[in-house]
């Protein structure tokens, strides 16, 4: 975290800036007050890189490679993110901008990654400090989405596609295939605890000991490495006197008795190898890793990943007839978003259908 003192020694480093634009500002007000606003141009991009999550920023430095290789192989200067440019640039990543074959043996990334990699080229561009315009990426964007259209028609498919949602009854098969040991009764409550609210891997990667509390009437799971400012949220978990097998709560309580709690900083779901030792905290990759595997070896037919327990716990909770806001609460989507209304409709597709129930009206 930057504090007022890292931002008066921030102020006082050599500015980054580039001295044509120090001298445009010299010239309307000064070197002093040039200076001072350069390095507080500085001091921004230093609260920015220590602002976005570990995530964002591994996924920015993927897409600005891509883009790199792009400049490089089509003779494109890197600094230069223009309308066509960048429109060139989406039309090579669907048609061949992979070093190595995807699934199906394509050379070209899925329309949803080409979406990431402009993004991240995008945003590198305008952090170096050159200039790109709404209506380039506008345009480039609508590229993508007229190729996607066009794969579609052709039946050709890209990408994993969407994570398999977590389901009440996979569940069931998971807390009843995890066994007394420490492995799993941490398998059980990182499985059950990370569905109630929603997770990312990210988030259940994130969470310390201190960040979950034991109410009397459940869980308090507070959720500070969220993607986002709105996924950034205190949660609660009731205890479950329905399903009891599904109680996150109980859970909880199972791992913390088998786990040493006496050190708040501690990670509240730890590496732990196969002798048993436990370790520091899990990556996010573990944590999917650990979900998938944990969904394998309980027996569950599909694939599930770290995004199965976000997008199940909407889908689940629509299915119960939850209202959509409430959702939105627990998981930290605004509102209006298109992800958890697009998961909410696995579960709406069939009752909730223009065409179920149609009967002929009586006279």
């Amino acid at each position: 975290m930057l504090t007022f003192h890292a931002m008066s020694s921030e102020l006082d480093r050599p500015s980054r800036v580039t001295t044509e634009v120090q001298a445009a500002w010299a010239a309307r007000h000064g070197a002093e007050a040039a200076q001072r606003l350069a390095a507080a141009e500085d001091l921004a991009d230093a609260i920015r890189d220590a602002t976005t999550p570990p995530n964002t920023t591994d996924t920015y430095s993927k897409g600005w490679k891509v883009w790199e290789r792009f400049c490089t192989e089509q003779h494109f200067p890197l600094t230069e993110g223009t309308r066509g440019a960048l429109v060139a640039f989406v039309t090579w990543a669907l048609n061949r901008g992979r070093q190595e074959p995807g699934p199906g043996g394509t050379l070209g990334y899925a329309p949803s990654s080409v979406h990431s990699h402009l993004t991240a080229a995008v945003v590198e561009l305008r952090r170096r400090g050159h200039p790109v315009t709404k209506i380039a990426q506008s345009e480039a964007r609508a590229t993508i989405k007229k190729v996607a259209t066009q794969l579609a028609k052709t039946g050709e498919r890209r990408g994993r596609g969407q994570a398999p949602a977590a389901d009440l009854d996979n569940l069931h098969r998971i807390t009843e295939a995890c066994d007394d040991t420490p492995t799993g009764r941490r398998d059980c409550a990182l499985i059950l605890t990370g569905f109630h609210f929603a997770s990312r891997a990210s988030e259940v990667a994130g969470l310390l000991l201190a960040d979950v509390t034991v109410h009397p009437r459940g869980l308090k799971v507070a959720v500070v490495t969220g993607k986002t400012e709105r996924s950034i949220r205190t949660v609660a978990i009731p205890f479950n006197r329905t399903e009891p097998t599904l109680c996150a709560v109980r859970a909880w309580q199972r791992w913390a008795d088998a786990y040493d709690t006496t050190d708040p900083r501690r990670p509240a779901f730890p590496r732990i190898d196969r002798w048993g030792n436990i370790g520091g905290p899990m990556a996010p990759d573990s944590v999917t890793a650990a979900v998938a595997r944990i969904a394998q070896r309980s027996g569950v037919p599909l694939r599930w990943t770290g995004h199965s327990l976000r997008s199940g716990l909407a889908t689940e909770s629509r299915r119960n007839g939850k209202d959509a806001l409430v959702i939105a609460d627990q998981g930290g989507w605004t509102a209006n978003s298109k992800a958890m209304h697009g998961y909410m409709r696995r579960a709406d597709e069939w009752d909730d259908n223009a065409a179920a129930g149609l009967r002929r009206s009586r006279e």
